[in-house]
């Protein structure tokens, strides 16, 4: 089975950066110059997010190289269990399991242009919640400065009985957490490739 993005998915994200459509979202929090944004989701209760800010110590081409850079993603993103490409059906997915707090079981992704779709490389693990549910655009460009001005939204339904506070806490604290190792990651990111070179 495949599944493709549209011209239009791609310009929808991008054209957020500019004008940001929040017709029926609802301000969440802001923190680090990040202001986030919620829409709630009646059919699974859960919230679906919009996150518009500014990484001011990076540039926008560094900030991609970084985000989507697997091997050194391992290194700086505290989340990350384990996360590897596979080839299926002439398209490259990725494999993505993310930690989860104790007493939470870890919960394992697998994302095709950042949309879940299950297939048969990757069977479900024991002990690992499978991410049916997931969906996630990110858009960067210059801020006119030395950074970059970002959008993403996404959406993830984790499975199990997770209570809403822990999701609005993961909510509020996992972005400013994960904006942090991504900006020391930016920063330490040319080492890392030099020593990959050697």
């Amino acid at each position: 089975m495949s599944l493709c993005f549209t011209d239009e998915q791609f310009q929808e994200a991008w054209k957020e950066l500019d004008e940001p459509q929040l017709e029926g979202w609802e301000f969440f929090t802001e923190t680090m110059g990040v202001k986030i944004y919620r829409l709630y989701d009646k059919e699974t209760g859960l919230y679906e997010y919009k996150v518009f800010g500014t990484l001011s110590t990076c540039g926008p081409e560094l900030c991609a190289d970084v985000y989507m850079d697997l091997a050194y993603r391992k290194k700086w993103d505290g989340y990350v269990k384990e996360l590897c490409e596979k080839e299926y059906d002439g398209q490259t997915a990725i494999y993505w399991e993310v930690k989860y707090p104790f007493p939470l079981s870890n919960r394992d992704i697998w994302v095709v242009l950042a949309q879940s779709h299950t297939v048969s490389q990757c069977p479900e693990k024991s002990g690992v919640l499978r991410v049916k549910d997931y969906k996630q655009s990110l858009a960067i460009e210059c801020d006119g400065s030395s950074g970059t001005k970002m959008f993403m939204n996404y959406f993830d339904n984790p499975g199990g009985m997770i209570p809403t506070w822990l999701v609005n806490w993961a909510a509020k604290s996992g972005v400013p957490g994960f904006l942090t190792d991504m900006q020391k990651a930016c920063k330490n990111y040319p080492e890392y490739c030099s020593k990959c070179k050697k």
